[in-house]
């Protein structure tokens, strides 16, 4: 059921060449050992539809969500299609339930026998939908529930745009693209969501999530400009007794003893000889920070892995 397809060609345009349209409301019976299909047309299915969640159990199949292309609207849509096999024809009945849920491009992933968790997808067209919901099946009932949100990192919540897959279980694949404003950056960044359950008792189920990314989550997140400072002199000349900060002729002429060459830590790796922007604002300068700790001291924030 659902998808899309391009519009018939006696109806396309030039500028609409490319145009698509949901397919029809129909449901496909598939016959695997045969090799035919059936199209089935339900008084309850009235429009075409894309992009929505799909759980089989047994001979019943529930279908959340979804987007039509034509109203361009995420309807909280909840149905459960069932499929019987009596000697003869198939006979496929449709029922509208209540309690759906309103996204697109959603993942699905089992925890368990007859419970799922949905995650992702999207609420409006350039908005992420953050909550994450558990699907309980049991007894030819569905229940839908708000389970606790994710500690999303600042990359995800700040993305437009995601993407993923089921892992199998209980484990969500989530890619985000990188971030283009930096100099040095990757092209996309990667996580993995784990919903676990807990071995609690039945009424008190807890799923908890993690998330680990193949790069550090903070380098993919840009400075905003009120958070990230450019200083021109010497390391040594930032104290609490200088009113004003002086120039210095001789640093212009040698820029290797200025405060923004300096080895701020053990760790650093910032050369004048190399070094590239790393951060959007940067312009010929690493971004230093005043580290308060001990005497205070300043650093550079790429260092900092901030």
């Amino acid at each position: 059921f659902g998808g899309r397809s391009y519009m018939p060609s006696n109806q396309r345009t030039t500028e609409k060449w490319n145009s698509v349209a949901d397919c029809l409301p129909h449901v496909f019976l598939v016959d695997f050992e045969f090799g035919c299909a059936t199209s089935y047309i339900l008084p309850e299915l009235q429009d075409g539809l894309s992009f929505h969640v799909s759980i089989a159990k047994s001979d019943t199949i529930y279908i959340l969500g979804g987007h039509s292309l034509a109203n361009n609207i995420r309807p909280t849509n909840l149905y459960r299609i069932k499929v019987d096999l009596p000697l003869g024809s198939p006979a496929v009945s449709c029922t509208v339930l209540p309690g759906g849920i309103s996204v697109s491009s959603a993942i699905l992933t089992q925890t368990n026998n007859d419970e799922f968790v949905i995650v992702g997808g999207y609420q409006l067209e350039n908005q992420k939908r953050m909550v994450c919901n558990i699907v309980s099946l049991e007894d030819n009932n569905i229940e839908i529930r708000e389970m606790e949100t994710p500690d999303w990192t600042p990359d995800i919540k700040h993305s437009k745009i995601w993407f993923g897959s089921n892992m199998g279980n209980g484990t969500v694949f989530l890619g985000i693209p990188g971030d283009n404003k930096q100099a040095v950056s990757e092209a996309f960044y990667f996580y993995t969501l784990k919903c676990s359950e807990d071995d609690v008792t039945e009424d008190h189920k807890t799923f908890t999530n993690s998330q680990a990314s193949t790069e550090d989550p903070g380098d993919s997140t840009p400075f905003e400009d009120s958070e990230e400072f450019c200083f021109s002199a010497e390391a040594n000349s930032f104290d609490g007794d200088d009113e004003f900060d002086t120039y210095n002729e001789d640093d212009e002429e040698d820029e290797s003893v200025t405060g923004y060459w300096i080895t701020c830590c053990p760790t650093c790796d910032v050369d004048i000889n190399t070094w590239v922007p790393f951060y959007s604002t940067e312009l010929n300068k690493p971004a230093m920070i005043y580290c308060s700790h001990g005497d205070g001291h300043w650093v550079h924030a790429q260092c900092m892995g901030l």
